[in-house]
């Protein structure tokens, strides 16, 4: 409780100090517990899926509205602790950041959003340290997922569209939007050849090209429907911006196993991946997510699991579904009045001021 009011204060950073500034324990007890105290983390991950399923389940049965599967990666970054350092932060290494565009030094977690009709919930946080690759780490979330009331999608980027996981989602009930690599093998009239040497050839012209509008914005869009490598049948749309058209460097692809849908609505469907980029933004900026200070692999994902739930508060907590940023701002409005709620409780107890400071210290 210490840690989750901490993080509704002002200039909280994630650091054991500032959840020690809410508690009666002192830092290193606080410390204790994250790293190695005997509590069961595992029975409150699995109440926070838990309850993410029926809001976001309940959602989808009340309105018909698919519910969304997203996918995602996101590095915690850190600083490379020195060779003689006597306890170096465990599970961090070196990743390809696609941000930033090079190697950075840290932890990578895999996120598992749950969404339907607006409401974004974190169902999973998971540490990839290498020992279990993120396709199988994510199939294995996959097969936990009970079947959707209604259609829904798999929704992720081009390092996530994989045979395995695809498989797996669709035998929980979900089909598979995402992005591609441009280098992916297609079929055109039986003939192997790649995606952006067929984007080349084609857009040497805009035959076969439909402008399409998604989000205010317009599009070239070019509809592949067939095989590709382990995928028996799929729509794959190659998209130029309206003003880039035949740049290669301007080239997306994506994917949809649900042929049935237009052009429009598997567009229109990917565009909700996003909320999974608002949600990394959400944990860096005001849930600590690159700022907290704990050095074993247990008690990062120990706060990670408290920050999930945090999130989870913001998001379910208040009267209604709000948006995260509104809801924070609102909870820790509540914090700040209690706490002088408190304070002038305690001043109208005492007869002098070092009573005032007895009482509220």
């Amino acid at each position: 409780m210490s840690i989750l009011i901490s993080i509704f204060i002002s200039g909280y950073h994630g650091k054991i100090t500032d959840f020690a500034k809410s508690s009666s324990c002192h830092r290193t007890t606080i410390a204790h517990f994250l790293n190695s105290g005997k509590w069961n983390d595992s029975l409150l991950s699995d109440a926070l899926k838990q309850a993410v399923i029926e809001i976001i389940y309940s959602e989808a049965a009340r309105t018909g509205k698919p519910v969304f599967c997203i996918v995602d990666d996101t590095i915690a970054s850190k600083t490379k602790p020195s060779s003689r350092a006597l306890h170096p932060i465990e599970d961090a290494y070196f990743h390809r950041s696609h941000l930033k565009k090079k190697q950075d030094y840290g932890h990578q977690a895999v996120a598992v959003i749950l969404s339907c009709n607006g409401i974004v919930l974190n169902y999973a946080f998971v540490m990839y340290n290498k020992s279990i690759s993120k396709i199988d780490i994510v199939q294995n979330i996959a097969k936990e997922l009970p079947v959707p009331p209604a259609m829904s999608y798999f929704l992720c980027d081009c390092w996530y569209v994989s045979e395995k996981i695809i498989n797996t989602f669709a035998q929980k009930g979900f089909h598979t939007i995402g992005a591609l690599k441009t280098n992916r093998l297609l079929y055109p009239s039986g003939m192997k050849k790649k995606l952006s040497e067929l984007a080349a050839e084609l857009s040497v012209t805009h035959n076969g090209f439909d402008l399409v509008t998604v989000k205010k914005r317009k599009y070239y869009v070019y509809r592949y429907e067939g095989n590709l490598n382990g995928i028996e049948n799929a729509v794959v749309l190659l998209s130029y911006p309206e003003k880039a058209f035949g740049n290669p460097k301007a080239l997306r692809a994506f994917i949809s196993t649900n042929v049935a849908l237009s052009t429009q609505e598997i567009l229109s469907c990917y565009v909700y991946r996003w909320s999974i980029e608002i949600f990394f933004r959400q944990c860096k900026d005001k849930l600590a997510l690159d700022g907290y200070q704990l050095c074993s692999a247990q008690g990062i994902k120990r706060y990670w699991l408290l920050m999930s739930l945090a999130h989870f508060m913001c998001i379910a907590g208040t009267d209604e579904f709000c948006s995260f940023e509104t809801s924070y701002h609102k909870i820790c409005d509540i914090v700040q009045l209690e706490k002088y709620r408190y304070l002038f409780q305690c001043a109208k107890k005492s007869n002098d001021f070092n009573s005032f400071i007895k009482l509220a210290g």
